[in-house]
């Protein structure tokens, strides 16, 4: 259980990041700009939210917000060798499974493209295009997370952002009226 008596601490003063599991890192270090990222997409998705209220779109983006947060406390939470009073959260194989069915269910209504789709089309869609490519920047930071020898990451936290991005993209042509509102690029339009 969270509680939150107090919003400040304080102890972020030094330009140090408490850790979920203990340990401080600098509020530039990779992990901190990883999970920083995973909340500013979960921010964008909020942004999308106040356009999808009624639609079964909303419904998704709802557990994609809470996953959002579990995926950040998997983040936030470096193993260590010292054991936990707590069952560390982790981002499952059954969320990224979640996604996939739910991408499936939306691309399965939406004509195949000729072409890329350009951010517009309804403010939905255009939001849901500006919280896919914050969580492609997100994919990114957690990926060179991953590759650094002294860091632990786990495969479904990537596979999650990776699926999200996808998710977040085909959001976007469903709610453009099945793709039928996408804007879509034309090569050289304007030379």
């Amino acid at each position: 259980m969270v509680v939150l008596n107090r919003i400040y601490t304080r102890t972020g003063d030094d330009g140090t990041t408490a850790l979920a599991a203990g340990g401080r890192r600098s509020k530039y270090d990779l992990r901190i700009e990883a999970f920083g990222t995973v909340d500013e997409t979960n921010a964008c998705i909020g942004m999308v939210r106040l356009h999808t209220e009624g639609h079964s779109l909303d419904e998704m983006l709802a557990r994609i917000q809470n996953d959002l947060f579990d995926l950040g406390c998997d983040l936030a939470t470096v193993e260590t060798d010292k054991p936990l009073p707590y069952t560390p959260l982790r981002i499952s194989e059954g969320q990224v499974e979640r996604l996939e069915r739910e991408i499936d269910l939306l691309n399965a209504e939406l004509a195949p493209l000729r072409s890329f789709v350009l951010p517009g089309g309804t403010a939905a869609a255009a939001t849901l295009h500006l919280a896919r490519t914050v969580c492609r920047r997100a994919e990114r930071r957690v990926v060179e997370l991953a590759d650094r020898p002294d860091e632990e990451i786990s495969a479904a936290a990537v596979k999650y952002l990776n699926r999200l991005s996808d998710f977040l993209f085909v959001a976007s042509r469903s709610i453009n009226d099945n793709g039928a509102l996408d804007v879509l690029w034309v090569p050289g339009q304007n030379l």
